[in-house]
Order: C-alpha cells, then sequence, then structure tokens
C-alpha cells in the first residue's frame, strides 16, 4: 500500500518549522493549524515533556513541547512560539515550536536515511533528512514522538 501523503509523482509536501535552534519537518497531511501559544492547563502527573491542554473549540488538545521531547533544551513558552495541531489516526495533538518556516515540496527521494551512528531513539524519532543548500531538515515521525498514553490509545483503537 503506497503512502497516502505521497503523490502519484512521488512529491511529499511537509511544513517546516524551528525548535530551538534546529530545524525540523512533518507532513503536510498531519497538521490540521498552526496558531499562536495558548497557555495549557497543567495535568499533574504528565511526562515532563507534556505542558498540559488547551481548548480547541471544545476539544481538549494535549501540548507537547516538541524541543523537550527530542531530547533537547526544554521551551519556555513565550506569544513568539506557535502551536503546530496534528491529527494523528483519530487524535489531535499539539506540537509547540518556535517558529513555522514554510512549506516544500520534495521528491521521495530526497530523504535520506537517518544515519547509523544515531542512537536508537533518534532513529524512533527521525524518519530521515532533507539536505538542501540552506539548511539540514529533520523529518519527524510525529506518531513516535506522541506520549506514550496516546500512542497506546491509538493502538487499542
Amino acid at each position: 500500500m503506497s503512502d497516502p501523503a505521497v503523490s502519484q509523482s512521488g512529491h511529499r509536501e511537509l511544513v517546516t518549522f524551528r525548535v530551538g535552534n534546529q530545524d525540523f519537518c512533518i507532513d503536510i497531511m498531519l497538521v490540521r493549524e498552526i496558531r499562536g501559544w495558548t497557555p495549557a492547563t497543567i495535568l499533574p502527573h504528565a511526562p515532563s515533556y507534556v505542558l498540559g491542554v488547551i481548548n480547541l473549540r471544545g476539544s481538549v488538545v494535549p501540548i507537547v513541547d516538541l524541543s523537550a521531547r527530542l531530547g533537547l533544551q526544554a521551551s519556555v513558552p513565550d506569544d513568539r512560539h506557535v502551536i503546530v495541531i496534528a491529527v494523528i489516526e483519530n487524535q489531535t495533538v499539539g506540537f509547540l515550536v518556535n517558529s513555522v518556516s514554510d512549506i516544500i515540496s520534495i521528491d521521495q527521494m530526497e530523504i535520506q536515511g537517518t544515519p547509523d551512528v544515531t542512537s536508537e531513539t533518534t532513529r524512533a524519532f527521525i524518519e530521515g533528512v532533507i539536505v538542501t543548500e540552506e539548511r539540514m531538515l529533520r523529518v519527524i515521525d510525529i506518531k513516535t514522538v506522541l506520549p506514550k498514553s496516546v500512542e497506546k490509545r491509538l493502538r487499542d483503537e
């Protein structure tokens, strides 16, 4: 079965963003919206990378600090940060990022595998790497970034 995010021409559209001083991207088909930072309601005993939940038009949406989840320095959210709202299967999740850069269209063949010198965790989170003249983008496998409880719920559905 082919990936629905890859067009028949083999092109894929990705939303690029910054987390800390690093460049990442995810498939545009997973992105529902991009919104400004909204303070989250803290949930007791949530993992340290889960900032809490927000009300998104009547739905309770967990917010994941993508920087902390990827093992970078935890973010201190402010008005310049944005939340990328993504829908993974039937779960809506917000990911806190520093900024959204642009949308790119690339050939699937341009995505290089994650180098073998990285850790298992890195290979689990990173689907591949795109090298351009200006920067190096990591393609995130957003399902693996979800908190374990959300991943389990998705598997059980």
